[in-house]
């Protein structure tokens, strides 16, 4: 049975859909109201080989936070809900990543703990009219709803797309390697029996 899930999420600030199958093919139906954050998530998808779909109505008339935040936040969701137990998965991933100038190296687990390392600072404050330092945010929710580690260091970089981008990609191609059946290993992926504890 494909891994999937459905989060609805409505606040005073934002309303959003969000429907996620992990063992997708990389189809990606976003709209945000983000033009940025959708073209993001649309390259996530297609490299983590994923299904997603979103739906997001935010208070865009103060300005992008909410909608990015909230995006992350029902992101987070639904990877820890279709991964459920995590029963067979390699837990553990990871990816470097080029993108043209720009290197950055992604490593994920799992693990049913929140922590974040984040370590891809862009040197533009926007990128078009998103705000930059809304991709922190982004990951900050991601990681702390779906209970993994995430660690993101860029090498180097100079465009502020590219480091974005490749922080998306990267991301995308170490998710896609933790959530992997594992062949050789059957039950939690932890020798304490359980993930979280």
């Amino acid at each position: 049975m494909p891994r999937t899930a459905r989060i609805r999420r409505n606040t005073a600030e934002t309303q959003i859909e969000l429907d996620l199958c992990v063992d997708g093919s990389g189809q990606a139906d976003i709209a945000t109201g983000v033009g940025f954050l959708d073209h993001m998530l649309e390259l996530f998808t297609k490299h983590g080989a994923l299904d997603l779909r979103v739906r997001a109505k935010g208070d865009l008339q103060v300005d992008q936070h909410h909608t990015v935040e909230d995006t992350g936040i029902c992101l987070g969701l639904a990877l820890r809900e279709a991964l459920g137990d995590k029963a067979g998965i390699r837990r553990y991933g990871h990816f470097t990543l080029p993108m043209e100038e720009t290197l950055v190296t992604v490593a994920i687990d799992f693990s049913g703990r929140y922590a974040l390392a984040y370590q891809a600072q862009t040197p533009a404050a926007r990128i078009g009219d998103f705000d930059s330092e809304l991709l922190e945010d982004f990951w900050q929710a991601m990681a702390a709803n779906s209970l993994c580690n995430l660690h993101v260091l860029m090498h180097y970089g100079r465009n502020s797309h590219h480091i974005a981008e490749a922080v998306f990609k990267g991301t995308a191609r170490a998710l896609r390697m933790a959530v992997e059946d594992d062949p050789r290993m059957s039950g939690i992926p932890s020798t304490k029996g359980t993930l979280g504890e």
